[in-house]
Protein backbone atom coordinates (compact mmCIF):
# COMPACT_ATOMS: atom_id res chain seq x y z
CA UNK A 1 0.00 0.00 0.00
CA UNK A 2 2.74 2.74 0.84
CA UNK A 3 4.53 1.80 -2.14
CA UNK A 4 1.40 2.57 -4.11
CA UNK A 5 0.99 5.54 -2.19
CA UNK A 6 4.68 6.56 -2.98
CA UNK A 7 4.22 6.47 -6.49
CA UNK A 8 0.98 8.06 -6.93
CA UNK A 9 2.52 10.81 -5.11
CA UNK A 10 5.67 10.97 -7.58
CA UNK A 11 3.10 10.92 -10.61
CA UNK A 12 1.37 13.90 -9.47
CA UNK A 13 4.43 15.32 -8.99
CA UNK A 14 5.54 15.20 -11.95
CA UNK A 15 2.34 16.18 -13.82
CA UNK A 16 2.46 19.05 -12.01
CA UNK A 17 6.52 19.82 -13.27
CA UNK A 18 5.60 19.22 -16.68
CA UNK A 19 2.79 21.33 -17.36
CA UNK A 20 4.61 24.59 -17.15
CA UNK A 21 3.43 27.82 -16.39
CA UNK A 22 1.69 30.36 -19.34
CA UNK A 23 2.92 33.91 -19.38
CA UNK A 24 -1.03 34.70 -20.27
CA UNK A 25 -2.33 32.92 -17.08
CA UNK A 26 0.46 32.92 -14.64
CA UNK A 27 0.15 35.74 -11.51
CA UNK A 28 3.47 37.17 -10.08
CA UNK A 29 4.53 34.50 -8.58
CA UNK A 30 4.46 31.80 -10.78
CA UNK A 31 6.37 33.97 -12.73
CA UNK A 32 8.72 34.42 -10.38
CA UNK A 33 9.09 30.31 -9.93
CA UNK A 34 11.20 30.54 -13.31
CA UNK A 35 14.42 30.99 -12.66
CA UNK A 36 16.23 34.41 -14.00
CA UNK A 37 12.36 35.86 -13.77
CA UNK A 38 12.74 38.38 -10.57
CA UNK A 39 10.24 40.94 -9.19
CA UNK A 40 10.82 43.83 -11.65
CA UNK A 41 10.71 41.69 -14.63
CA UNK A 42 7.36 39.73 -13.72
CA UNK A 43 6.29 42.87 -12.70
CA UNK A 44 7.01 43.89 -16.48
CA UNK A 45 5.01 41.33 -17.70
CA UNK A 46 2.29 41.64 -15.74
CA UNK A 47 2.09 45.87 -16.90
CA UNK A 48 2.18 44.62 -20.38
CA UNK A 49 -0.31 41.93 -19.90
CA UNK A 50 -2.76 44.33 -18.17
CA UNK A 51 -3.32 45.81 -22.09
CA UNK A 52 -3.92 42.74 -23.46
CA UNK A 53 -2.85 38.92 -23.72
CA UNK A 54 0.34 38.04 -25.68
CA UNK A 55 -0.12 36.94 -29.01
CA UNK A 56 2.91 34.57 -29.29
CA UNK A 57 6.65 35.20 -28.39
CA UNK A 58 7.37 37.33 -30.98
CA UNK A 59 4.37 39.76 -29.19
CA UNK A 60 5.80 39.18 -25.65
CA UNK A 61 9.30 39.99 -27.00
CA UNK A 62 8.37 43.01 -28.53
CA UNK A 63 6.37 44.20 -25.48
CA UNK A 64 8.74 43.71 -22.75
CA UNK A 65 11.94 45.18 -22.39
CA UNK A 66 15.05 43.45 -20.72
CA UNK A 67 13.88 40.05 -22.45
CA UNK A 68 15.43 38.84 -25.57
CA UNK A 69 15.68 35.77 -27.08
CA UNK A 70 18.49 34.34 -25.24
CA UNK A 71 16.20 34.46 -22.03
CA UNK A 72 13.27 33.79 -23.95
CA UNK A 73 15.08 30.21 -24.91
CA UNK A 74 16.05 29.78 -21.05
CA UNK A 75 12.69 30.52 -19.52
CA UNK A 76 10.89 28.57 -22.26
CA UNK A 77 13.23 25.25 -21.33
CA UNK A 78 12.10 25.49 -17.73
CA UNK A 79 8.91 25.65 -18.75
CA UNK A 80 7.13 29.17 -19.71
CA UNK A 81 4.75 29.08 -22.51
CA UNK A 82 3.20 31.67 -24.44
CA UNK A 83 -0.33 31.20 -25.15
CA UNK A 84 0.94 27.20 -24.22
CA UNK A 85 3.46 27.22 -27.23
CA UNK A 86 7.47 26.70 -25.98
CA UNK A 87 9.93 29.08 -27.62
CA UNK A 88 11.24 27.67 -30.53
CA UNK A 89 14.99 29.34 -31.18
CA UNK A 90 14.67 31.39 -34.34
CA UNK A 91 11.32 31.97 -34.33
CA UNK A 92 11.20 35.25 -32.96
CA UNK A 93 12.47 37.90 -35.11
CA UNK A 94 14.40 40.38 -33.84
CA UNK A 95 13.14 43.77 -33.60
CA UNK A 96 14.70 46.43 -36.07
CA UNK A 97 14.12 50.23 -35.73
CA UNK A 98 17.45 50.75 -38.21
CA UNK A 99 16.10 52.90 -40.99
CA UNK A 100 17.17 51.87 -44.55
CA UNK A 101 18.71 55.09 -46.46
Amino acid sequence: MLKIFLSLIAMLYAAVCLAGTDVNKANAAELDSIKGIGPALSGKILDERKKGNFKDWNDLLARVKGMGQKNAAKFSAQGLTVDEAVYKEGSAAPATDSVKK
